[in-house]
């Protein structure tokens, strides 16, 4: 079994072989869009327009995603006059890009997001790494986890199955917070599957159903889903489901993306997807996992403009 490490590496070992793809290779890490995406979805209220910022994937460590990098990328975002900023989970680098990484201390990369600012207030989901990197979590297989917990301590509201009515000028919406598909590592009898299927299966804390069943009028309804596989099971009551976790394959080759860490391949790696009506959008994130490398899947901040005309 081919692992995305195994990919990554691989395409390192191979950008190396020529100086100036190397060097891209490790210099994209460091640049950062801004990617804007404008859309009306399917039964949208007329007159609501809504501004929404994404952060995903951080995965804080030294020296790729340092509190200073953190805040730079802080300010990039409160400049965007978003109305509300959303954050997709994957807060810390649970595994070490490499061996000459190490951690950011949960509390400096939390303070540094607490200088986060939007009228309608900062929202946050935990990522699988947030599940993964804490042993006594996954051997209780529950909550809470210590990036949660540094959030919460910084005053940003973290979001398990749980869904909240905001109001705006323009009308309300819903924002909804799944817990994480891949909160836990499967149990060591489990890990049968993978030597018959090369597959491994992860068990989450995500509950659909009982976080739309939360929601108690026809209001529109934004998701936030670290992982886009839930996509499928989405229903068309959701206006817009909104996603990071693939890094956008973190290695993309002419629209080519070698490993994509998703049950259903490059289907849901990047950008915006509609599938039935229904709208995906998945963004890159910011920082690296596997290898400190990014090939043509730059680090981006997603500004998402609902009920804006499309320019």
């Amino acid at each position: 079994m081919i692992s995305r490490r195994h990919v990554l590496t691989g395409l390192a070992a191979a950008a190396f072989s020529g100086f100036g793809l190397g060097s891209y290779a490790l210099a994209e890490p460091f640049r950062l869009c801004v990617t804007r995406y404008r859309l009306t979805p399917p039964g949208w209220p007329a007159g609501l327009r809504l501004r929404l910022a994404v952060i995903a994937d951080l995965h804080a460590c030294d020296p790729w995603m340092t509190r200073e990098r953190i805040l730079r990328i802080v300010e990039r975002t409160n400049a965007l006059g978003a109305d509300a900023i959303l954050l997709l989970g994957d807060y810390v680098a649970s595994m070490r890009i490499s061996k000459l990484s190490w951690p950011v201390a949960h509390d400096e990369w939390a303070s540094a997001l607490a200088h986060l600012d939007a009228p309608l207030g900062v929202h946050a989901v935990l990522g699988n790494h947030d599940w993964w990197e804490d042993y006594e979590v996954q051997r209780r297989r529950a909550g809470p986890t210590p990036a949660g917990e540094a959030l919460v301590r910084a005053g940003i509201r973290v979001y398990e199955n749980d869904a909240v009515r905001l109001e705006t000028r323009g009308g309300a919406f819903w924002l909804a917070g799944l817990g994480d598909q891949w909160a836990f590592w499967p149990r060591r009898e489990e890990y049968a599957n993978f030597k018959t299927r090369g597959k491994i299966d992860y068990t989450g804390v995500a509950d659909l159903e009982g976080t739309l069943a939360k929601i108690t009028d026809d209001a529109p309804v934004v998701l936030m889903a670290h992982e886009p596989d839930v996509f499928p099971r989405v229903p068309h009551r959701v206006s817009l489901t909104l996603s990071g976790h693939t890094h956008g394959g973190q290695v993309r080759i002419f629209g080519y993306t070698p490993v994509v860490p998703s049950r259903y391949g490059s289907r849901y790696a990047y950008g915006h997807i509609v599938e039935d009506g229904r709208n995906l959008l998945v963004s890159a994130g910011l920082g690296c996992s596997g290898v400190p490398i990014r090939f043509g899947s730059p680090p981006e901040i997603v500004l998402a403009e609902l009920g804006y005309d499309a320019t």
